[in-house]
């Protein structure tokens, strides 16, 4: 979450699943609300792209919440889809994960689209890519829900620096969480609301409506 892309191939991030739902303020309910969002358009025996799939999480939850649903996961480490592959083992059946990026998803096309936590890794031009290869595989009508550290404001390190006291817990000092913030800031290609909007419209997405807000994470629904 807060590493770079080579921080996906450590053998450790099997830690992931249970570090991330304490790091990322009420992860739970951004699944459930999630889940919720896609069933709006995405009803009965839906397809769900999930970009960014590693460890597993909302697959998990939405699986759990919709027995009737099928999810293709793409996610650049292996490592990480194999942490996923035993999330998900209780909904294997229903469940394709695939070594890659958005480009090597199925072509679909899919009912909905996820992608939580992954696009603050991304660049301008990578992120609209990764935006415009999930909008050529969304059914019309259908609903993508995104969500990760964006830049909150003039006080881009204040926010981040609340999300770091978050995940650290009791334990962390406020000139720790200043660094891991500072840390982020400059490791992360952070863009303002403004920018995030601008780049899902870009992408071909309507109506994008920011509906997720804790500390610096922010999570948007929109149209395709």
């Amino acid at each position: 979450m807060t590493g770079n892309h080579t921080s996906f191939q450590d053998p450790a991030v099997a830690a992931y699943v249970l570090e991330t739902p304490r790091k990322v303020p009420g992860l739970s309910d951004l699944h459930k609300m999630t889940t919720q969002l896609l069933s709006e358009q995405a009803a009965g025996a839906a397809r769900v792209l999930v970009v960014g799939a590693g460890g597993g999480l909302e697959i998990q939850a939405m699986a759990a919440a919709r027995p009737d649903w099928r999810f293709a996961g793409v996610d650049p480490s292996a490592a990480m889809l194999d942490v996923a592959g035993q999330t998900t083992r209780d909904y294997v059946d229903r469940t394709e994960l695939i070594v890659g990026t958005a480009v090597d998803a199925p072509t679909g096309p899919f009912d909905g689209a996820v992608c939580l936590l992954t696009l603050h890794f991304l660049n301008r031009s990578e992120r609209l890519h990764t935006l415009q290869q999930i909008r050529e595989r969304l059914k019309p009508g259908s609903h993508f829900v995104a969500a990760h550290h964006a830049a909150v404001g003039r006080q881009k390190e204040v926010w981040l620096a609340r999300s770091a006291a978050f995940a650290g817990g009791p334990g962390c000092t406020a000139p720790q969480a200043a660094a891991s913030a500072k840390a982020m800031a400059e490791r992360l290609p952070l863009f303002s609301i403004e920018e995030e909007v601008d780049l899902y419209r870009q992408a071909g997405f309507r109506e994008p409506a920011l509906f997720y807000a804790a500390f610096s994470f922010r999570g948007w629904v929109m149209t395709a």
